[in-house]
């Protein structure tokens, strides 16, 4: 396995690394890459899933971003605590009938000396939205360094 920095316990700027780290990954949608930034034996929860293991972490998200197109996210740090950071997340996708959506979450997270997410755990709501109004409209990949993030846009 390896490290993935910055490592706990995490400062209000090595939080944000952390967040934007996995905003970035997650935006790159390639189930593999993301896995690696969690421990083998990772516990999630995601909305009413339940996973262990980076084997059926990247088959959830194979199967997310088969049913979630042209998801964009970004993520803003809440709290932060030791080994501990609590984030929020918006995404953007639409299914395949093209109806857009607007899915707000939060998640804790928690990481191992490493830098490897243990555990994730995640309540997700989502929103239908017309195309008209949506606010991620970057090219598919990591949002731009200087697109405004959830605060900025009143999110």
């Amino acid at each position: 396995m390896s490290p993935r920095p910055p490592f706990p316990p995490f400062t209000a700027e090595t939080a944000a690394q952390k967040a934007r780290g996995a905003e970035d990954a997650w935006n790159t949608r390639d189930p593999e890459k993301v896995s690696l930034a969690y421990t083998p034996d990772s516990v999630w929860r995601n909305r009413d899933r339940f996973l262990a293991g980076r084997d059926e972490i990247v088959e959830f998200l194979r199967d997310k971003w088969a049913r979630e197109l042209e998801y964009r996210l970004i993520k803003e740090v809440w709290a932060f605590e030791g080994n501990r950071i609590a984030a929020r997340f918006v995404y953007e996708w639409h299914d395949d009938s093209g109806q857009w959506f607007r899915s707000h979450g939060n998640e804790n997270w928690q990481f191992d000396d490493q830098g490897l997410m243990s555990h994730r755990h995640a309540s997700i709501n989502d929103v239908r939205i017309e195309e008209a109004d949506r606010l991620f409209r970057w090219p598919m990949g990591p949002r731009p360094q200087d697109h405004p993030g959830l605060s900025e846009l009143g999110l």
